[in-house]
């Protein structure tokens, strides 16, 4: 199965590297049987367990591991690591399973390591506003959490992602317009890496104050790293104060592009919007029929304010003339908690109701973020280039801070149609990179992006990450064919 998966890869012309990834070796019995005895009922060779380790949200067909063995502390992580090096079997961390470039697909087998056993909170300092959590806590549970002291994380990529997992693919999602992404918000790392005597070291990196200037900042050459340099597993968290008032907001537009440019002025003129999410008319068509809205079927603008009473009330106000000077119209608002909870359900639900719209699909999905001033050209040729193709489509966007996504919606069993896919994918990706944008603003390399890679950061760029890979893993067992092939 994994073999017929790269096959199908290799036949269509993506975006990865044309080389074979696949250098799978059978699971060594004497691995097998160390990893049995060290982990008992907790290491899985199970079809059924390796194939659900095997698959994302990417469009490519899954390829599992060998086998899974469910960690639940940093020593289960750094044996595993070790006893793998030993062997020279690979090792591919597991989340939520909710990442979109084919992070989590074993192209050269060996071992899924899941953390989601490891939802420890262990630390909650509210007077410094910091938290300390094991990675396979989600953001959910820990807002939970948080609740009653008052505190929240911000960061929202829409799944119920695991924080480490978050961490791992330098995550943002809907308030990174003012909460800034994770980056800016991981303090300090715990990550196994696969070097040492032992065959596996364990780092801390960071602090919990809030700057250092001591040497080379470590952790965040780990963050967004996609498990290719160490496993994370212990993360502390920035914390942030709930806003004592909140207030959602939609506005609809006659086009897309007045929505953007709307957007556009408005970060322009410094309003400290929280969040600004884009749905061009697709993405508001499915989820009406699949959250059952009644929304105006138009281009729209999905917004949110923090902080005062009186701050919010400016902040709405600034942005209602803005977008009435756009022609925007028809704002709804929602001061509930169960009004904003419905309205941002929705526009989480995008991705999926999109894909009901067209059953039996599958999404192929770009991440293109671009300087705040080019968004409006690059979302207009865009949506010129997807509409001449035919191809059934959808956009949402972060549009605050520059980062968008287009849906192709395609038959699997239909090549062409992946092709086409493709082929719009390397445009949008083309035109970002002319406009000094990125070819990805949060979901990652993975297997997908890995040409466009070497498109932004250039051919020394990659090749200094090489060097950094070499560095941390010698024996290339973390996550290997992600981000570029060794």
């Amino acid at each position: 199965m994994a073999e017929a998966a790269l096959r199908r890869r290799q036949e269509i012309p993506v975006n990865a590297p044309t080389e074979p990834l696949a250098r799978r070796q059978p699971l060594p019995v004497d691995l097998l049987g160390a990893l049995r005895e060290r982990f008992g009922e907790r290491c899985s060779t199970a079809r059924a367990v390796c194939e659900q380790h095997g698959r994302d949200e990417s469009p490519f067909d899954p390829v599992p591991p060998d086998a899974v063995v469910y960690c639940e502390s940093t020593e289960d992580v750094a044996d595993a690591v070790a006893l793998a090096r030993t062997h020279g079997m690979p090792v591919i961390p597991f989340g939520a399973g909710s990442s979109l470039e084919g992070h989590l697909l074993a192209v050269q087998g060996g071992i899924s390591l899941d953390l989601t056993r490891m939802r420890e909170i262990l630390r909650v300092d509210a007077a410094d506003l910091t938290v300390t959590v094991q990675a396979g806590v989600t953001r959910k549970q820990l807002n939970e959490a948080l609740r009653h002291e008052g505190l929240f994380f911000p960061i929202d990529p829409g799944a119920d992602a695991t924080l480490g997992g978050m961490a791992a693919t330098r995550a943002s999602g809907t308030n990174a317009v003012r909460y800034g992404t994770m980056r800016e918000n991981v303090l300090a790392l715990t990550v196994v890496v696969a070097d040492g005597e032992s065959g596996s070291r364990v780092l801390r990196t960071g602090t919990r104050a809030r700057k250092s200037s001591a040497g080379y900042d470590l952790t965040r050459l780990f963050v967004g790293s996609e498990g290719t340099l160490g496993v994370m597993t212990e993360v502390t968290l920035r914390l942030y104060p709930l806003p004592e008032a909140v207030s959602a907001a939609v506005c609809h537009f006659p086009d897309v592009d007045a929505a953007v440019r709307t957007t556009i002025q408005v970060i322009q003129l410094g309003v400290p919007i929280a969040r600004c999410e884009l749905l061009d008319v697709n993405a508001v068509r499915a989820v009406n029929a699949h959250d059952r809205l009644g929304l105006r079927e138009s281009p729209m603008l999905l917004m949110e304010f923090h902080g005062s009473p009186a701050g919010v009330a400016e902040q709405a106000q600034t942005v209602e003339s803005i977008a009435a000077e756009h022609g925007g119209e028809g704002f709804e608002w929602a001061t509930t908690p169960e009004a904003r909870t419905r309205l941002w359900t929705a526009r989480h639900h995008a991705y999926l109701s999109a894909l009901q719209m067209r059953p039996g699909c599958r999404a192929v999905t770009t991440d293109a973020c671009v300087p705040i001033s080019r968004l409006a050209e690059c979302i207009g040729a865009t949506v010129a280039e997807v509409d001449a193709s035919g191809l059934p489509y959808f956009i949402v966007g972060h549009v605050g801070d520059g980062n968008f996504h287009v849906g192709y919606l395609i038959d699997p069993q239909r090549p062409e149609e992946f092709e086409t896919a493709e082929r719009l994918n390397r445009q949008l990706v083309a035109r970002a990179l002319r406009l000094e944008g990125s070819c990805t603003g949060e979901h990652g390399i993975g297997l997908h992006k890995m040409g466009f890679l070497l498109d932004e950061a250039g051919a020394d760029g990659v090749a200094l990450m090489r060097g950094i890979k070499r560095a941390l893993d010698p024996d290339d067992i973390l996550n290997p064919g992600k981000i570029f092939a060794r």
